[in-house]
């Protein structure tokens, strides 16, 4: 699902950057995109908890085909259609006896947070707009992130004095919190490493015309017929679109070790 890589990923909601039109902010959330169907189809799992702690699970498959596809099992909608129209917009809408009740659109954000816009009418008709705002989820961390989730006191009997307590909190707090940053790096360098090979198969099997070279800037487009193609040509050139081609998907490099990079 090489369209939709920039998607693939888990999220974290920020709730204090939504804004509810229809119902109540979910005081925490978690929103993950992933391929099945060995590629073919995007799965959607969605998990909130609301403000009286209630939590809630949503999941749905669709293919990013363009073409309605029934579901089952949903009172409120019969069928289900997505499509990616460029590489920071992923759009699903649902539909009952052919008329669109929910559009959800997902788009990638120049500072690289998800915004998920839904669209629909409330139970008197009336339109309404749900935007919800997430950040890639890095952390991998097995223990709570903050240092105040460990308390540790001093006994009554005063065994542990104020002092050498305060300086072995101080010690234990700057090695967890090292520890941390050493973490959340290597899963910052592990998601990297993934998204880069992720656009290296892609360019691999893409058509390309020359000979690429380590450290030269080159163009990935999508082609009318779904395959891609690596051109010199940016699209700058084409007039800041894709020109012949579909889609523009991104500006790469070639590194030392033949795997592929995006550039801004």
């Amino acid at each position: 699902m090489v369209q939709a890589y920039h998607f693939l990923a888990s999220w974290q909601l920020f709730p204090e950057k939504c804004v509810f039109e229809k119902g109540l902010a979910p005081k925490s959330g978690n929103y993950k995109i992933e391929t099945v169907e060995k590629g073919q189809s995007l799965q959607c799992s969605i998990n909130w908890v609301s403000l009286e702690n209630e939590a809630f699970y949503s999941q749905y498959t669709v293919r990013p085909n363009g073409e309605l596809q029934p579901i089952e099992e949903q009172d409120w909608a019969d069928s289900i259609r997505c499509e990616i129209p460029n590489a920071s917009t992923l759009l699903v809408e649902w539909f009952k006896q052919d008329e669109m009740v929910l559009s959800v659109q997902h788009e990638i954000l120049p500072n690289g947070f998800m915004r998920v816009s839904q669209k629909g009418k409330q139970e008197d008709g009336q339109p309404f707009t749900n935007t919800e705002v997430y950040h890639k989820q890095l952390s991998v961390l097995p223990y709570a992130s903050s240092v105040g989730s460990v308390a540790i006191r001093p006994t009554k009997e005063g065994v542990i004095k104020h002092k050498a307590l305060s300086a072995m909190e101080d010690q234990t707090n700057m090695q967890l919190n090292q520890i941390k940053e050493q973490i959340e790096l290597l899963a910052r360098q592990a998601q990297e490493i993934r998204k880069r090979k992720e656009l290296s198969l892609m360019i691999y099997e893409a058509k390309l015309n020359f000979k690429p070279q380590i450290g030269q800037t080159y163009h990935l487009y999508e082609k009318r017929d779904g395959s891609h193609i690596l051109s010199l040509v940016s699209p700058a050139e084409f007039g800041g679109g894709g020109g012949p081609y579909k889609n523009f998907i991104a500006s790469v490099q070639l590194l030392a070790d033949h795997t592929w990079r995006e550039i801004s």
